[in-house]
């Protein structure tokens, strides 16, 4: 899995955090910081519900 933000996008609800927080972190502004762009097997569920719940539709998911 490779996960992409679209900081643009993003308007700093931090759902990503509370989803998937050894992926996602904010900056000081609140947008959206992705911490590992290719996460392990064990977050990828945690991920996939990170992009699902985004208000903006910031989180971007392929395949590796």
């Amino acid at each position: 899995m490779r996960v992409e933000a679209d900081q643009p996008k993003c308007v700093a609800s931090g759902q990503c955090v509370l989803a998937a927080p050894d992926v996602f972190d904010q900056d000081d502004d609140g947008i959206v910081v992705v911490l590992d762009d290719h996460p392990g097997e064990s977050t990828h569920d945690d991920v996939r519900e990170a992009a699902a719940i985004c208000p903006a539709a910031a989180i971007r998911l392929a395949d590796k």
